[in-house]
């Protein structure tokens, strides 16, 4: 696929995910067109100058009239959907506003895509581990059900079931990622609990784990999620993957303990211990992957090890703070 001067829009392209996608893109030469609600100065889209060689839409997902005005008036090409509620305790406190940006959302983004099919050729739904709800078997593969019970899990459970009916019942192109954890710089929910570790230390606070520590999870470095999303976009209508939905992951689980533990290894600051609170609330206790089937139908591979995500990581945040805090 040639990617130059191919009309691509970015829901959510001021996120983590959002934001690197778009370096990438203007690297390959791309039309990109922003879908964004929030103008924040902080983050890596408009602090790094990217979002000055890319067209802006502001506007709300929930709105079906901002999402069609975009995809009609710059006949888009390929659609990434990034955009989404995607704090775990906010949705727990708010679940109208989570159900609001993801699932009405989704289908008014899906909605317009089937209305303008004639230019709309790909469509990328970034999902998450969270689809699959809590399953006593695990690692998660893609033939398993979409099963959410809390909020936040829920959404993303309709979230895919909307993408295959249109997929299905449509023809529409799309493909759907699963991934983990997404970690790296640009993450500004300091919720999430790479950046919030990384933030006490620097600032010399012990770091603090909603949990008691022991929740397994998936962590996947945010470069490794742009190739993927790149390479579905890429392969999108392919017969073999036209409609399906592919989980990646690095498969190397861990628990929050030993992930926090290991932050403060990297960051050298063995005199701060977690604070643990174990006060987590709706949250699946274990969840991690298979990504056999992206590595056998994409020929996809993760290529960050867990040290050397974090390790750029923590390079981002240092500049971070050193920038923001003179």
């Amino acid at each position: 696929m040639d990617w130059k001067q191919t009309n691509v829009l970015i829901t959510g392209a001021s996120g983590i995910v959002g934001s690197w996608l778009v370096r990438e893109l203007i690297k390959k030469q791309a039309n990109i067109i922003c879908f964004i609600r929030d103008w924040n100065p902080q983050t890596q889209l408009i602090a790094s100058g990217d979002v000055m060689r890319t067209a802006v839409v502001n506007g709300k997902l929930e709105n079906y009239s901002d999402i069609d005005r975009a995809i009609n008036e710059y006949q888009i090409d390929t659609i990434f959907h990034l955009g989404a509620h995607t704090i775990v305790g906010s949705a727990l406190r708010n679940p109208l506003a989570c159900f609001e940006s993801n699932i009405r959302g989704t289908y008014n983004l899906l909605e317009a895509a089937r209305r303008y099919d004639s230019f709309v050729k790909r469509v990328i739904i970034a999902s998450s581990d969270k689809a699959y709800g809590s399953s006593d078997i695990l690692p998660y593969t893609e033939d398993m059900p979409l099963q959410g019970r809390h909020p936040y899990d829920v959404s993303k459970s309709c979230t895919d079931l909307l993408a295959i009916a249109y997929a299905h019942t449509y023809n529409l192109p799309i493909t759907i990622a699963r991934c983990g954890n997404i970690y790296g710089g640009g993450d500004l929910n300091w919720s999430r609990i790479v950046p919030d570790t990384i933030c006490k230390l620097y600032h010399k606070q012990n770091p603090v784990l909603r949990s008691d520590g022991s929740y397994i999870r998936d962590y996947i470095y945010v470069m490794d999620v742009v190739d993927a999303y790149i390479l579905l976009a890429e392969k999108a209508n392919q017969p073999e993957i036209r409609g399906q939905a592919f989980n990646f992951s690095t498969e190397s689980k861990i628990t929050v303990l030993e992930i926090t533990n290991k932050i403060i290894e990297l960051m050298n600051c063995k005199e701060l211990k977690p604070a643990i609170l174990d006060e987590a609330k709706g949250e699946i206790k274990n969840q991690y992957l298979d990504s056999s089937k992206a590595k056998k139908l994409l020929g996809w591979q993760p290529k960050y090890s867990l040290e050397q995500g974090l390790k750029e990581t923590i390079c981002w945040y240092i500049e971070f703070f050193e920038r923001h805090e003179k």
